[in-house]
């Protein structure tokens, strides 16, 4: 018993506007640091601190705060310290009544310093600091609604956010477990709901918590864990401790890559190339073999068409893939090329400067010999070397397992290369045709000219079990996950479509009649962009064509790191390094690896909760007016207040609820004409865009998967929003306007 608190003295009850900061080591951590709020005004319910026993001055205490009821709770001296909070270890009594139930209250709160729970928390942490424990008594907060904040993300570390959790009634209910919480981010004084469960709060009452929850901050100095509660009409504080284990903040920076030229390129996109593939943070083993290894056979595939080596420029910014447009203008690449191969690299230079302005002479000089020999050369050997590497690999050794992963990782560059070329062109020869229908034929009609682009696929895709999720060989193919290829489209739903795009031909036609002039110029720009739109969407279907075999390399790769006790799990081998892999799949002893493994597990989960900016650094001027062409393609319409705005991809107006999937676990609840919301969607996806009413995401461009798919589908797409799917929640009710690139929200 020694270890039981004494009693203290009569006179042991402290008013909790008499105790501040300076008086943690008689009232405890959450006492001082409230009593230190409620004098510098902050409005924090009245109450008083038992720091003994208490004897006959509790009745007059509790008159002194108009009777009950109230809330009683611990405030141990080893609670809401910066390092620990001891947050739920001790004991809460709400609805105190009376002053039996209070002593009864008081003797819980100050027991539960020895309960089991308390100790385990103290000896996980080898914690030493005092066990004696204060019992705070407050008026009671009879809330409406309640809840936490945080003043920085808790995930992320990002101190200019608020994250707020609210639930209707009393915060107890959100502590238990008993509620789902409603879950707010406010960053400058801006607040988003992120998932609305019970409705608990406004936007101007998230964005009151917020203010309160910062000013605490400030106050302390530091980050802080706040509880709140609103009743009456006010705004309670009813708990401010310091934010314990909060991650450093991270910063979104222009990377500085080396290996470049020059060293620091000034602009990066999430949205370019691979980048389009990569809806998830890159896993360890991706990128330190197969990124290489595409990057490598992207170079190649240039310099084989434009006489330049240079590989895919790409950087990983926490997690997260980048690329930048600018392009490697290295000296001794440059050398070699304009000694060895002048003509295709000045024929690759001026045709990428003519590709808007003069798509044909483009084509001419330079895309369709990149095409032709894609068609002739890239895809067969592609297609042969990834049908033999998938026959030999059961029987394969090791070594040669590893062979089979740089060969097909390299020819898989190379195809990435043929894609850049076709949808660049794609997209390029689309801004022509929008340029001259809004020159020439909007005067004389009121169609979308992404109409013209609709509906040209095949009736019948082909079975697609190499589709994938991302280009990330961490996740499974669409055949490896039980799916044998793509839905297609309803007949009549396809037919309607089709007969769309053909009376908006014939209307251009007939409205160029007066101008005869014009028609040959319409009529190669048409043919030209549903060539390409077709061939994009070609290329973009077999780019992964070789991701089942690789995926089955590694897999085998980790199934002997298992065998030799490397790694506990075969899909541990995605977390190594390629010499990591090797070096365990064959039997080189090292025990830290499941270490490392565990610590590259939590990162990669830590950045999947990040937001990624789509650009970092400074567009340069060249691309600016580039991308600028684009705007030739959508529609200028007034956007209500409170739209998302994006890139508009896919043409028309659609209305539906929302249905933020951020991946296979969430294909199952996907219903019939919701809008799918996602980070970015790859042709695994492909499924659900019969059932979408529209597609909106985060990320993606004119020519990334969403774009094609939903034009195909004929339904709206606006992609490239940045934020979609933390700015809206399931079941909001959105329109969609695929034309003009807007997202109204309705309810």
């Amino acid at each position: 018993m020694d270890n039981v608190p004494a009693k203290a003295e009569a006179g042991s009850i402290v008013p909790l506007d008499a105790v501040d900061t300076a008086d943690r080591g008689r009232v405890g951590g959450k006492a001082a640091n409230l009593g230190e709020l409620k004098k510098a005004g902050f409005n924090v319910p009245a109450g008083f601190v038992v720091i003994g026993e208490p004897h006959e001055e509790l009745a007059d205490a509790v008159l002194g705060l108009g009777g009950g009821p109230l809330a009683v709770r611990s405030s141990a001296l080893a609670e809401d310290l910066a390092d620990a909070s001891f947050a739920g270890q001790y004991e809460t009594h709400l609805n105190v009544q009376g002053l039996e139930q209070l002593r009864k209250a008081i003797d819980d709160c100050r027991w539960s310093a020895f309960s089991p729970r308390v100790a385990t928390y103290r000896t996980n942490r080898s914690e030493e600091t005092p066990i004696e424990i204060a019992v705070l008594v407050q008026r009671m907060v009879s809330a409406e609604s309640a809840g936490v904040a945080f003043t920085a993300n808790p995930v992320t570390g990002d101190r200019s956010e608020v994250t707020i959790s609210a639930v209707r009634g009393l915060g107890e209910r959100l502590v238990s477990g008993e509620a789902q919480a409603d879950e707010w981010v406010v960053r400058e004084d801006k607040p988003q709901r992120r998932r609305s469960a019970e409705d608990a709060i406004t936007a101007d009452q998230a964005v009151a918590v917020a203010k309160i929850a910062r000013s605490a901050a400030a106050h302390f100095g530091g980050p802080q864990d706040v509880e709140w509660a609103f009743a009456g009409g006010e705004l309670y504080l009813l708990q401010s401790r310091p934010m314990t284990a909060l991650p450093s903040p991270v910063e979104w920076t222009a990377p500085h890559a080396s290996g470049l030229h020059p060293p620091f390129p000034s602009y990066w996109m999430r949205n370019l190339r691979l980048g389009e593939w990569l809806p998830e943070p890159v896993t360890p083993l991706f990128e330190d073999w197969l990124l290489k290894l595409i990057s490598r056979g992207f170079g190649r595939g240039t310099q084989a068409d434009a006489g330049l080596l240079t590989g895919l420029r790409y950087a990983v910014v926490n997690g997260w893939f980048y690329s930048t447009p600018e392009p490697d203008l290295r000296l001794v690449n440059l050398l070699t090329a304009i000694v060895t191969r002048p003509i295709s690299m000045f024929r690759f230079a001026s045709s990428l400067i003519k590709q808007t302005g003069d798509p044909e002479l483009a084509e001419r000089r330079f895309f369709a010999g990149v095409v032709r020999r894609w068609r002739t050369q890239t895809l067969p050997w592609y297609r042969r070397l990834v049908n033999e590497s998938s026959a030999q690999l059961e029987s394969a050794p090791l070594a040669d397992v590893v062979a089979i992963v740089d060969r097909v990782g390299e020819a898989a560059g190379k195809q990435l290369w043929a894609l850049a070329i076709g949808g660049g062109s794609a997209w390029k020869i689309e801004v022509a045709l929008g340029r001259f229908y809004r020159q020439y034929l909007t005067s004389h009609l009121e169609i979308d000219v992404r109409i013209l682009l609709a509906g040209l696929s095949a009736s019948e895709p082909a079975a697609m079990t190499h589709a994938v999720l991302s280009a990330d060989w961490y996740w499974p193919t669409l055949g490896e996950s039980g799916h044998s290829g793509l839905v297609n489209q309803p007949g009549q739903r396809r037919r309607e479509l089709i007969e769309r795009r053909e009376a908006a031909e014939q209307e251009c036609r007939r409205a160029l009649h007066d101008r005869p002039e014009l028609l040959p110029r319409f009529e190669v720009l048409l043919e030209l962009a549903q060539r390409y739109a077709r061939l994009r969407e070609e290329q973009a279907n077999l780019l992964t064509l070789g991701w089942p075999v690789l995926r089955k390399c590694v897999l085998r790769l980790g199934q002997a790191a298992v065998a030799s006790a490397a790694i506990d799990r075969i899909d541990d081998a995605f977390f190594l390094s390629r010499a990591e892999l090797v070096g365990a799949a064959t039997g080189v002893s090292d025990k830290t690896l499941q270490t490392r493994v565990r610590e590259r597990r939590d990162y990669w989960e830590r950045c999947r909760r990040l937001t990624p900016p789509l650009a970092l650094g400074t567009m340069p001027k060249v691309l600016e007016r580039m991308l600028g062409s684009m705007e030739v393609l959508r529609t200028e319409r007034a956007a209500p207040e409170g739209s998302l705005h994006g890139d508009p991809a896919s043409p028309g107006r659609a209305s539906g609820r929302v249905r933020v999937v951020r991946g296979p676990a969430d294909f199952d609840k996907f219903q019939q004409d919701e809008v799918l919301v996602a980070q970015l969607t790859a042709p695994a996806w492909t499924p659900l865009f019969a059932r979408a009413a529209a597609v909106v995401t985060d990320g993606g461009s004119l020519a990334a998967h969403a774009s094609l798919v939903a034009r195909e589908y004929g339904i709206p797409a606006v992609v490239a929003t940045g934020d979609a799917t933390t700015r809206l929640i399931d079941g909001q009710l959105v329109t969609v306007d695929g034309s003009a690139g807007l997202v109204e929200i309705q309810s």
